[in-house]
C-alpha cells in the first residue's frame, strides 16, 4: 500500500509542510543534481521512498526529477537510492564507510566529478532508507551547502517508540488534541490517509516502532489481539512498515480469562503459557513484523502476576517466551506502586516504589524484555530527580518513559517546551560505573552493553488540525524524536532546525520562537510548583491549581505542608529514598544545603523561614516565583505579538488565543498558591503585593 502525499489534507502537515525554497543561488547550485531519482532497489519500500523525495523537490525546488528503477547507474546525474551493497555505489562508499553504518542508519554522500554529479543516499536496510530520504529532505530546506550534507548517520538507541493512550471509543487518556486517529466508537478507524501522514511525521523525526492502543487495556480493546480486529491492524501495520515503523499492541494480563475463557492467568500455569503461545502465533500470521507487546501490570488497579503470587519477571517472561521465535519484545512498564496509601503513614513512600518492585529483579528478565521506566520516580511532574531505577539494573534492558503529551504541564493549553527538562534527565551522571555514568549512555544500550534499549515518548497527538492542539506543541513531538535518534544533539539546535523547518527561516521569527520555547519550561514551573515541590492540581484531570487536591488522598502524593513547614524528607533520615542513589548523589540529596535546589521540597522538609542561597527565605521565594512566573508569561505574549504578519494568519490567532488563556490561567496558579502559603503561615509578602487573604 503506497500512499499519495500529493493531496491537500485539512490538517496542518507540521514541520512537512514544504515551501518554495526562495534562495535562487540556492536552488541553481543543487538543481543540477536532481534530474532523476535513480532506485537501485526494486521493492516498494524504495519506491515509496523515492515517491517522497519527488514530493518534496517538485514543492521546494519546483522541479520534476524522473523517478527510476534501475539495475545499474546509467545516468550522470540525479539522486541515487540504493544499499551500500550495491554493486552500482562500490566506487563510491569505501568499505570503511560501510563497517561505519548500522541497520538503521543511512549515508549521504555527494560526487562531483566531471560529469558525474550524484547526491547518493545508501543504507543497509529498507528502514534506513526512509530515514536518509527525509534528512535530505530536511537539510535542502534548511538550505544546507552541498559540501556540508555528506554524512553517516546511525540511531544511538535501537528502540524509539510512541506510546499512544487511545480508546476504542475514539476517547485519548491524558489527550489535549481531540479525538483518536485510529480508534471511534469501539472499531478500527479506516482513515489510512490521515495515518499514513502520521507515519511519514514520525518516520521524519526517526520513530521505529509505534504502540496504538491505552496500556490501560478494558473493554473491547482486550481484543485487539484477536482476528476480530486483526485484519484492519494488519492494513495499519502495512502503512508504518512503509515508513520503518513496527505496530506493537498493548495488552490486558488477564486475557486469557477475558478471552480464553481460563479460570487463570498465572504466568505458570502451561494452560495459559500455551493459550499466549497460540495468540501470538495468530497476531504474526497477519502482521510478520509485529513489535511486540506493552504491558502496565499490577498497576493502578491492572491485572498483573502478584495476583498468583507470582513476580513481574514471571510474567514478562512467560509473553517474552511466546514472542521470542518472531523476534518479538515485551515492553513492561515500571510504574508500580501502592496506590491505596493512607496519608497518615509516613514512612511508606510511592517515589521509592519502583526501585522497591525491581532492582530486585534484576537479571531475573528474559533478553527480550525491556523494562519501560518513567523518567522520575512519580508520575511526570513539572520537576522530579531521575529514577534511581537508571544505574540500579545493570542486568536488565531499560527505556524512558518521557510524557510528550503535557498532563502536567500545561496539557497543550500553556507552551511548555519539555526538551529543556529532558535533556537535563538525560545528561544526568548516575555515577554507577564511576564518573561519566550518564542516563543518555544507559538508555542507548551501550553503558551495559544491552540489546535493547531506547526511548517511549506517551504521544500528544490526536484528530485536531494541528494534530497537538497547540500548534508550538509539535515541538515536543519533534524533539522526542530527535533526542531518541541522537541524545547527544544540543536542545537549542534541536529546538531552532524545528522553528526554521515549521515557520521559515526569518530572522524575527526564529529569534522570537527559540527564545519562547527554550523559556517556557521554567516560566510554566515559577508560576505552578518550583523547587520540586509538585501534586497541587485537582485531581483526576490534573488542570489548574489544587494546592490540597491529593494532600489526603491514597495516591501517596503529598507535599505535607502546614503552618511551619512543607516538604516530604525522603533522605536517609526520613523514608530513606536517597539510599536508592549511587554515591555521591545520595550524600548530595541528603544535605539541605547541598541539595539541587530546583529539587529542595521533593527531597527535604523545609521550615519556611529557611534561607535559599539567594539570601531569601522560602515563602518569600515561593512569592516571588509565582508573581514573576505569571508576569513572564506576558514576555511570551510581545514575543509573539511581534511575529504578526510574519506567521500564517490562522495559525497566529491559535496561538494567540492560547497565550492569552495561559496569562489567564498563570494569574490563577499565582493568586491560589500564594494565597495558599498565606493563609498557611501568616506570613506577609515582603514586596506588598496583592496576595488575597
Amino acid at each position: 500500500m503506497i500512499l499519495s502525499s500529493s493531496s491537500n489534507p485539512k490538517y496542518s502537515m507540521c514541520w512537512l509542510s514544504y515551501k518554495p525554497i526562495e534562495k535562487k543561488e540556492y536552488v541553481w547550485e543543487v538543481e543540477k543534481f536532481l534530474e532523476h531519482i535513480v532506485l537501485l532497489e526494486k521493492n516498494i519500500y524504495f519506491q515509496n521512498a523515492g515517491n517522497e523525495l519527488k514530493m518534496a523537490l517538485s514543492v521546494l525546488f519546483g522541479t520534476e526529477p524522473r523517478l527510476n528503477s534501475a539495475l545499474n547507474l546509467y545516468v550522470d546525474n540525479g539522486i541515487v537510492l540504493g544499499k551500500v551493497t550495491n554493486e552500482n555505489l562500490q566506487a563510491f562508499i569505501t568499505d570503511v564507510e560501510k563497517e561505519a553504518l548500522g541497520e538503521e542508519g543511512f549515508i549521504i554522500k555527494v560526487i562531483d566529478e566531471n560529469k558525474k554529479k550524484y547526491i547518493i543516499v545508501a543504507s543497509k536496510s529498507e528502514k534506513g532508507i526512509i530515514y536518509g530520504i527525509f534528512h535530505l529532505i530536511n537539510k535542502f530546506r534548511l538550505k544546507t551547502k552541498l559540501n556540508e550534507l555528506n554524512c553517516i548517520e546511525n540511531p544511538k538507541a535501537p528502540l524509539r517508540i510512541i506510546n499512544h493512550w487511545d480508546n476504542m471509543d475514539g476517547s485519548v487518556e491524558r489527550g489535549y488534541a481531540g479525538k483518536s486517529i485510529f480508534f471511534s466508537h469501539g472499531r478500527i478507524k479506516r482513515i489510512y490517509k490521515r495515518i499514513g501522514d502520521y507515519a511519514r511525521l514520525l518516520a521524519s523525526i526517526g520513530i521505529n516502532g509505534v504502540v496504538i492502543n491505552n496500556v490501560n487495556v478494558r473493554d473491547k480493546a482486550i481484543w485487539l489481539i484477536t482476528p476480530k480486529y486483526l485484519n484492519d491492524l494488519s492494513k495499519i501495520a502495512e502503512i508504518f512498515r512503509l515508513y520503518g515503523i513496527k505496530l506493537y499492541l498493548s495488552i490486558n494480563f488477564a486475557s486469557p480469562i477475558y478471552i480464553g475463557g481460563l479460570d487463570t492467568a498465572d504466568p505458570l500455569d502451561k494452560n495459559v503459557q500455551k493459550w499466549w503461545k497460540d495468540t501470538v502465533k495468530t497476531i504474526y500470521s497477519y502482521i510478520p513484523d509485529f513489535g511486540g507487546f506493552l504491558v502496565k501490570a499490577d498497576s493502578e488497579f491492572n491485572p498483573g502476576p502478584y495476583v498468583y503470587g507470582r513476580t513481574h519477571a514471571d510474567g514478562a517472561n512467560m509473553l517474552a517466551e511466546a514472542l521470542l521465535p518472531y523476534g518479538g519484545v515485551v515492553i513492561w512498564r515500571a510504574f508500580v506502586y501502592n496506590c491505596l496509601q493512607d496519608w497518615r503513614d509516613t514512612k511508606t513512600d510511592r517515589a521509592k516504589a519502583a526501585y522497591d518492585n525491581f532492582k530486585p529483579l534484576d537479571g531475573r528478565f528474559s533478553e527480550n524484555v525491556i523494562l519501560q521506566i518513567k523518567y522520575g520516580p512519580m508520575d511526570f511532574q513539572v520537576r522530579e530527580p531521575v529514577s534511581p531505577l537508571f544505574g540500579a539494573m545493570e542486568k536488565t534492558n531499560q527505556m524512558m518513559e518521557f510524557q510528550i503529551t503535557q498532563e502536567y504541564t500545561g496539557q497543550q493549553i500553556h507552551l511548555c517546551y519539555l526538551g529543556t527538562l529532558w535533556k537535563e534527565i538525560l545528561e544526568f551522571d548516575t555515577y554507577c560505573k564511576g564518573k561519566g555514568s550518564y542516563v543518555k549512555r544507559i538508555v542507548d544500550g551501550s553503558l551495559f552493553g544491552r540489546k535493547y534499549a531506547g526511548f517511549a515518548g506517551v504521544s500528544n497527538i490526536g484528530d485536531s488540525i494541528n494534530w497537538t492542539g497547540h500548534d508550538l506543541a509539535q515541538a515536543n513531538l519533534w524533539t522526542f524524536g530527535k533526542l531518541a535518534w541522537d541524545p547527544d544533539r544540543k536542545i537549542e539546535d534541536i529546538a531552532r532546525e524545528w522553528t526554521i523547518l515549521t515557520f521559515g527561516d526569518d530572522k524575527k521569527v526564529v529569534e522570537n520562537i527559540l527564545w519562547m520555547l527554550i523559556n517556557s519550561h521554567a516560566i510554566y514551573e515559577k508560576y505552578t510548583t518550583p523547587l520540586g515541590l509538585g501534586w497541587m492540581v485537582n485531581p483526576g484531570h490534573h488542570y489548574g491549581p489544587n494546592p490540597e487536591g491529593y494532600e489526603y488522598s491514597k495516591w501517596g502524593t503529598y507535599h505535607r505542608a502546614d503552618t511551619k513547614a512543607i516538604g516530604v524528607d525522603r533522605t536517609s533520615r526520613g523514608t530513606g529514598y536517597t539510599l536508592q542513589y549511587h554515591k555521591p548523589w545520595q550524600e548530595i540529596f541528603d544535605d539541605i544545603n547541598k541539595c539541587p535546589e530546583e529539587l529542595l521540597l521533593f527531597f527535604h522538609r523545609v521550615p519556611y523561614d529557611f534561607r535559599l542561597k539567594n539570601g531569601k527565605t522560602l515563602i518569600q521565594f515561593m512569592y516571588d516565583s509565582h508573581f514573576e512566573g505569571a508576569e513572564m508569561v506576558d514576555k511570551l505574549i510581545e514575543k509573539w505579538k511581534e511575529l504578526k504578519g510574519k506567521i500564517d494568519d490562522e495559525i497566529f490567532n491559535r496561538v494567540y488565543e492560547r497565550l492569552k488563556m495561559q496569562k489567564e490561567h498563570a494569574i490563577e496558579w499565582r493568586d491560589v498558591i500564594n494565597t495558599y502559603f498565606y493563609r498557611k503561615t501568616g506570613i506577609p509578602d515582603e514586596k506588598g503585593r496583592v496576595i488575597y487573604p
